[in-house]
């Protein structure tokens, strides 16, 4: 995509109303299966554990070492020791478990969870995975716990903006960043849309209200399947 399309393309998204953070969070949570084991990344996708569906037990795991994490604590009831792994005050559910970072990177890496839930700075079509640095130089990467997720969950989603801040696509062909993990996507959550990966390409799911196809691949480099 061209400079001059990507800005075109923007534009004419401007007039579409996108999901706020709140509502991309809260599409993920509802696609949630119940009893499901699941690792929220650090940002974005942290807010998913405070809009699971009422009625919905879902085992959330912190890879600091805490499985069946609650939503956040009302304010003024925060624990400062009690933690996510973005450093966010949390709630314990009944039964939950506290233990340390060697048997959390186990319960990663050997296959215990059903979905992670990650960020993202890209995704390629094929589902590779582009979180973990943006080769900003004098930024420190920081991998933490991303590709023991990646590859250690039976399901990997992304929540994501859908175009960097200038319009430039962030669901391409191929990734032009390091990559955290190969071909581990299996759906993307976006301010415009959630998409599903095929081997064909980007299945389009649902689009926020007033986007099209036509204007949704504007903005996405990767293939798009209505």
């Amino acid at each position: 995509m061209t400079t001059t399309t990507a800005t075109t393309a923007t534009k004419e998204a401007a007039a579409t109303t996108g999901w706020s953070r709140e509502q991309i969070a809260r599409r993920a949570a509802q696609d949630i299966p119940a009893g499901a084991y699941v690792n929220l990344g650090i940002g974005l996708p942290t807010r998913v554990g405070d809009l699971i569906p009422a009625g919905r037990e879902v085992f959330l795991h912190s890879e600091n070492g805490i499985l069946h994490l609650g939503p956040r604590p009302p304010a003024g009831a925060e624990n400062p020791d009690l933690i996510n792994a973005s450093k966010q005050p949390v709630t314990l559910r009944a039964g939950a478990a506290i233990f340390d970072s060697a048997l959390s990177f186990a319960v990663m890496r050997g296959g215990h969870l059903d979905l992670a839930i990650l960020g993202a700075y890209e995704v390629a079509a094929n589902g590779d995975l582009a979180n973990w640095t943006r080769g900003d130089p004098g930024t420190p990467p920081a991998v933490g716990g991303a590709m023991e997720l990646a590859y250690g969950a039976r399901e990997v989603w992304v929540l994501m903006e859908h175009t960097t801040r200038d319009g430039r696509p962030r669901l391409l062909r191929r990734c032009s960043l390091p990559l955290t993990a190969r071909g581990v996507v299996g759906r993307i959550y976006t301010d415009l849309a959630v998409l599903r990966v095929t081997s064909a390409g980007l299945h389009v799911e649902a689009m926020a209200e007033g986007m099209t196809l036509a204007r949704l691949q504007a903005l996405t480099e990767a293939p798009l399947l209505a």
